[in-house]
């Protein structure tokens, strides 16, 4: 019981601590709001994504489950073998698409996935060019109901050619279009709120990268949308990214969630007591921002909401 209580306390000075050192950022939080934790005792928490009815849905990669907030704030098992989901995404009709890093047993069947409300999840693709996807990381669906993910691969980080994939697989097809293959670890992607725009976050570069979307569901006219401004040993270590109705960008990185505006300007961080790894607006109003950060889940309350579309 001690450890217990030493632990609670421990936690709320390092959540008052945050509190107090929050800043105010014009329009997306006030100075001073608390990180509040929903849960914790988790392995590594990821693909926070808010569904229609204002739960949020996340996941446990290394864990292999995939759990249900609900609005009451109540955390059950939806998937108890998750084959290492990690970026989840919702489609208009209410669908749960999840992107599968590591397979089942025996480490097959990477994939991107899709399942309805009741239903037992099914493949949208597997493979690309005729070979098994390396390792799917995150993923979001455009108005049409096409996939954009990422697939960094299953090299080592650090391996001097290492690179990644950024793939497009448009409705009703199953081949899915390479948008960028040269990216060092894309990893979170989104979609502007007029869906115009893609933006990649390579966790081993320096940049957050944006490319025009076309009318086919391709992408091109590569671009830095940002060189981002507070790195980690180095590396931008962007992780996941969520997208507010004003069109902000919420980046989780090394040093907290970086904040820009839609034409790139440096708003500010918002600092967690664990190193996030992705984001995403939920509850019915769309004004809370769900946190994974490894052990945990938090919950912020936000001046800002969330884009008018399913998902992020």
């Amino acid at each position: 019981m001690f450890h217990r209580n030493l632990a609670a306390l421990v936690f709320l000075a390092a959540a008052f601590a945050h509190a107090q050192s929050q800043t105010a950022i014009p329009g997306v939080i006030a100075a001073g709001t608390p990180v509040e934790i929903v849960q914790e005792g988790f392995v590594f928490t990821e693909g926070p994504v808010g569904a229609p009815d204002g739960s949020v849905y996340f996941t446990d990669v290394r864990a292999r489950k995939l759990y249900k907030l609900d609005t009451a704030g109540k955390v059950t098992v939806v998937r108890e073998e998750s084959r290492g989901a990690n970026g989840l995404a919702f489609s208009k009709s209410g669908d749960l698409y999840s992107a599968e890093g590591a397979g089942a047993p025996p480490a097959t069947g990477k994939r991107i996935s899709r399942a309805n409300q009741t239903g037992q999840p099914v493949d949208v693709v597997d493979k690309a060019n005729g070979q098994p996807l390396g390792s799917p990381n995150d993923l979001i669906l455009d108005a049409k109901g096409g996939v954009y993910f990422t697939d960094p691969g299953t090299q080592p980080m650090d391996a001097p050619d290492k690179h990644g994939d950024i793939y497009y697989l448009a409705p009703g097809k199953t081949e899915p279009i390479r948008i960028d293959g040269e990216m060092k670890f894309p990893n979170g992607v989104a979609l502007s709120t007029d869906g115009k725009t893609l933006l990649v976050a390579d966790f081993r570069g320096v940049n957050l990268w944006a490319y025009d979307v076309q009318p086919d569901g391709s992408a091109k006219n590569k671009r830095v949308f940002v060189a981002v401004p507070q790195l980690t040993n180095g590396f931008s270590m962007g992780d996941g990214i969520c997208i507010d109705r004003e069109s902000r960008v919420y980046l989780t990185s090394g040093v907290g969630i970086q904040i820009f505006d839609r034409a790139g300007k440096f708003l500010g961080v918002i600092k967690t007591p664990k190193q996030p790894a992705n984001c995403a607006f939920g509850g019915v109003d769309k004004k809370t921002l769900y946190v994974t950060a490894r052990e945990s889940v938090y919950r912020i309350k936000m001046l800002a909401q969330g884009p008018n579309r399913p998902g992020k």
